[in-house]
């Protein structure tokens, strides 16, 4: 059906201009749109499922007053956020004040060119897709710096020094935690990560979810679950926007669709690091059994990730926040040891006659 569409979108006009240079470009644009949308939407609604789980955790019903069941409550808040004036501090640095949201919701929408849907269905099906993931998220950081130095206030630039040190501190342990992928995948292409977790002794039982990542790589899965919540600045490692303390981080000068993409940044970024740890660890769009592979790949990776996005709501629901110096020594101090001895773990594993990824 795609290629149908591509084909007749190509014999559209019959031109060498039209067929070399404007449709493949159109052709692009579509596919973006295609992803970004429902992305957008997914990240608009994930605002409202959090506020509804957490109330459902503290016995209360949350947002019920806009459209039914509070169904329309992202749509009241953007609009709001849409209405309010944008004020630029007198003292702020006016271009860089304003570059700070969009570096930092660029780079955690640009990595979904890599995240394959199906087995053919990824906008750019790249051999070095993981790398290019690293490569872009780590880009985030830069927005939240801009964002804190650029707002001339000493409480944004004391909250963007933490988020800078925080993201910086957990990448490393996450970009282990995909250096071990790769070791047992034998390829960066994440296409390819998933289809090697259908192989197996398990698989051919049609025990699909026991021939996953997750279950020989369970340290590393912990490791990169719980980096991934630290890299997002998500509870219980937002000291980054401790009310109590630094009020709202490096975005405290930031009033409407300015603080507006700071917070869509920020879910963005929980839904990335959500399908990628379903991509590497979960199976992809694979189904736990054999027996459940009448259901189309893309609904099993959609409810594969929003279990995992909705495990992060669960985390905030459950623990109290960490001090700076706790999420420091957690990161440097016991993440980073541990996944380097797993690199060493795996190695050794993978040249040893007990090797399971052969």
């Amino acid at each position: 059906m795609i290629d149908a569409i591509y084909n007749g979108g190509l014999n559209m006009i019959a031109a060498s201009w039209w067929a070399s240079l404007a449709w493949p470009v159109i052709w692009n644009l579509i596919k973006i749109v295609c992803v970004l949308a429902p992305l957008m939407g997914a990240v608009a609604y994930l605002t409202l499922w959090e506020r509804k789980l957490l109330g459902f955790m503290q016995v209360r019903l949350g947002p019920n007053r806009v459209g039914p069941m509070g169904l329309l409550q992202p749509l009241a808040d953007g609009l709001k956020l849409l209405t309010k004036e944008v004020i630029q501090p007198t003292a702020a640095s006016k271009g860089l004040f304003f570059l700070g949201p969009v570096m930092a919701i660029m780079p955690a929408l640009a990595a979904w060119v890599v995240v394959p849907f199906g087995p053919d269905a990824a906008l750019a099906n790249i051999n070095a897709g993981l790398l290019l993931v690293i490569a872009i998220a780590s880009i985030e950081v830069y927005g939240v710096i801009i964002a804190g130095w650029a707002s001339n206030s000493k409480y944004a630039l004391l909250g963007a020094l933490r988020a800078s040190a925080q993201m910086v501190s957990y990448e490393i342990a996450m970009g282990f935690c995909f250096v071990v992928v790769i070791m047992v995948t034998g390829s960066m292409n994440l296409t390819e990560i998933v289809l090697s977790q259908a192989r197996g002794a398990m698989a051919g039982m049609g025990l699909n979810f026991l021939s996953w990542n997750w279950l020989p790589l369970l340290p590393v899965f912990l490791v990169y679950l719980i980096s991934g919540v630290a890299e997002t600045n998500r509870h219980p490692f937002d000291v980054v926007e401790g009310e109590a303390e630094i009020v709202a981080g490096h975005m405290v000068e930031y009033s409407g669709m300015g603080f507006a993409i700071f917070f869509l940044a920020e879910y963005a970024a929980m839904w990335l690091v959500s399908i990628l740890a379903v991509i590497m660890f979960l199976g992809g769009w694979l189904p736990p059994i054999e027996a459940l592979g009448f259901i189309p790949g893309w609904i099993w990776l959609g409810i594969k990730t929003f279990v995992v996005v909705s495990m992060f709501i669960w985390i905030r629901a459950t623990f109290p926040r960490y001090r700076y110096d706790q999420i420091m020594r957690l990161g440097w101090k016991i993440f980073i040891p541990v996944t380097l001895v797993w690199v060493l773990v795996v190695g050794a594993w993978l040249l040893s006659p007990w090797n399971i990824w052969k």
